[in-house]
């Protein structure tokens, strides 16, 4: 930062008197020793000696030397008497001895920055959700009619905001707006998102928008891929929201619907082509999922391998831990010595440039089972049903990402099913997929369209025993008391929402609290269930679970987590009680209308 330097030759009072803006002289102790008369332009008062320089302006003395001394920091600014000054003292400032704070009035500059942000040109892409769908399933009289209708409330919204909006295509749109109209369009919270969604759509789903906002960019060019990267963020996450990137930042409103399964499975068929390319250009394929693996990441990581092994292709699943819900399965599979199960530094030393990584049931780099893995710069496909968020895996190579479909192993049974003309899972595998979709679907009673339980089908003509399904959920007399005392002393709020604690550790605190949020959702009068309880780490693991009016996945996105509208999970530090009391001071967000979230 740049300094005014001082003049040691001159007294203090006669240095202060010639100084043509506001300053003083700051003591050691962080009081003022004395002050010029253009302090008063600071202050609007005289007599500011012997006062405590942090109690005038908010700002302590140690700050003032740390910028001093470091030619990097942010300017320190503040507004007083309806003015900015930014404040500056002598250069190489000691800190036992006395030092000169200039008050440098910047009212007229940051007047002419903020003019210039006003001014700056917003970019926002505007796709109307499930348009094909839509078009598919609406009468001939309607076909017409409601696109008509979106287009009509579209562009009375972007009038509103003296916005220039194009039709891109029969579906989508891209705006133009300034800055200060994009702050009201913000403090609105896109309120055309409600509007559209009122529409009558004569059939069984509603008609809704993704949008994608970009903000503070100096180019236009820069403000259109990120406006496209903010419209594909909302599409991920299941849409019917809108997506505002402001540089690092990313703020999320609405995701009031949960997401619609589409039913043209064309996308499965296009994705299971393009894999089988990437893997027949491959030396080897590495496969994980997020750490502790549940069913649903163990099944469909079972799948890849399949389907890899039909190309002839080495394969390798990636597992370091994993908790008493996998034992069975898990020891099932390495007793048949089907399956090349690895650790993570094993799988890092047989990688090759020409390695393809498939990331199955987790599309976060931090989630992973091996992050080192991602940084390697090899080809990455990503099949996942978990919304994306700001921080998914950087441009993969191919991704399958649909935040509509229950499972992972339901998405992987589609891509088997496009892969080759015979069934190519056994018994087991099959059972193990068809586990996957049972634990995420709760047995097929939330999160569950026409195509899980097709994939399901399929499965049980492939060989998959429900017996031996159920099987594989058997746990422990102890972890069955575990989430029996953690029912039996639930806290039951206002909202609907219902709060349960397991007590102790346990390395399968993951699954006994999903399993405890499930069951309370059974209760009468009961919106949303969230269990707590520590793992063997001493993380406390928060599963949260609702029947659809509570958005749970934006609620544990607060904690660092994520997942589906009805379904969710995070890990914290935080012991559980503290993260109770976190919990009930933000779920008015979430319970009432507003569904509002900033990363």
């Amino acid at each position: 930062m740049e300094q005014i330097q001082g003049t040691e030759n001159s007294s203090a009072n006669e240095y202060l008197a010639d100084i043509p803006l506001p300053a003083c002289i700051l003591a050691p102790d962080g009081c003022i020793k004395a002050a010029n008369a253009l302090m008063k332009d600071v202050f609007a008062y005289e007599g500011i000696a012997e006062q405590n320089f942090f109690a005038l302006t908010g700002v302590k003395r140690k700050a003032l030397v740390a910028a001093a001394r470091d030619e990097e920091a942010d300017e320190i600014e503040i507004e007083r008497n309806s003015q900015s000054f930014v404040l500056r003292t002598n250069n190489d400032p000691k800190d036992d001895e006395d030092i000169y704070v200039y008050f440098i009035n910047v009212t007229e500059r940051d007047t002419l920055r903020e003019e210039r942000k006003q001014e700056q040109v917003c970019i926002l892409y505007i796709s109307i959700d499930n348009y094909d769908e839509m078009m598919s399933s609406t009468t001939e009289d309607s076909r017409l009619a409601v696109p008509t209708e979106v287009d009509r409330i579209v562009r009375k919204w972007a009038a509103q905001y003296d916005a220039s909006i194009d039709s891109i295509e029969a579906d989508s749109y891209m705006m133009t707006v300034y800055r200060r109209d994009a702050d009201r369009i913000i403090e609105s919270r896109f309120s055309v998102l409600d509007d559209v969604r009122k529409i009558d759509t004569k059939v069984d789903f509603p008609v809704s928008l993704s949008i994608g906002m970009a903000l503070g960019m100096k180019s236009l060019k820069n403000a259109k891929e990120l406006a496209e990267a903010a419209l594909e963020l909302a599409l991920g996450r299941g849409g019917d929201q809108a997506v505002v990137k402001n540089g690092d930042r990313t703020h999320y409103y609405g995701g009031k619907l949960q997401s619609l399964e589409k039913n043209n499975k064309g996308k499965s068929r296009i994705i299971a082509h393009a894999l089988k390319q990437l893997i027949l250009e491959s030396s080897k394929i590495v496969i994980m999922g997020h750490r502790w693996p549940d069913m649903d990441c163990f099944g469909s990581a079972i799948g890849a391998y399949k389907i890899c092994r039909y190309y002839e292709r080495d394969a390798y699943i990636v597992i370091d831990n994993y908790n008493e819900a996998l034992q069975t399965v898990y020891t099932q599979a390495v007793e048949t010595e089907n399956y090349n199960i690895i650790n993570s530094d094993k799988a890092k030393e047989i990688l090759d440039e020409k390695t393809l990584v498939i990331v199955v049931d987790a599309n976060r780099p931090s989630m992973v089972e091996c992050s080192d893995i991602l940084e390697k710069n090899l080809r990455v496909v990503v099949v996942d049903h978990h919304r994306l968020s700001d921080d998914s895996i950087a441009n993969p190579t191919l991704a399958y990402i649909e935040s509509y479909a229950s499972s992972a192993s339901e998405l992987m049974t589609e891509i088997i099913q496009y892969t080759a003309t015979r069934r190519i899972v056994n018994k087991f595998e099959a059972e193990t997929l068809l586990a996957g979709i049972t634990v995420d679907t709760n047995s097929f009673s939330s999160k569950t369209g026409v195509r899980t339980f097709e994939a399901a089908a399929w499965l049980r003509r492939a060989g998959a025993d429900t017996s031996e399904v159920k099987r594989f959920f058997q746990s422990e007399a102890t972890t069955f008391q575990s989430k029996a005392d953690a029912i039996a002393n639930a806290e039951y709020l206002d909202n609907g929402v219902v709060i349960a604690t397991s007590q102790g550790y346990s390395t399968d605190a993951q699954i006994i609290n999903a399993q405890v949020a499930d069951s309370l959702l059974s209760v009468k009068g009961v919106r949303a269930a969230i269990a707590l309880g520590k793992n063997d780490m001493n993380k406390t693991v928060i599963s949260a679970r609702s029947l659809g009016d509570v958005n749970v996945q934006m609620l544990m996105e607060r904690f660092g987590g994520g997942g589906h509208h009805t379904s969710a999970g995070a890990q914290v530090e935080e012991n559980p009680e503290e993260v109770i009391e976190q919990i009930k001071e933000i779920l008015p967000e979430f319970t009432d209308e507003d569904n509002t979230e900033e990363e």
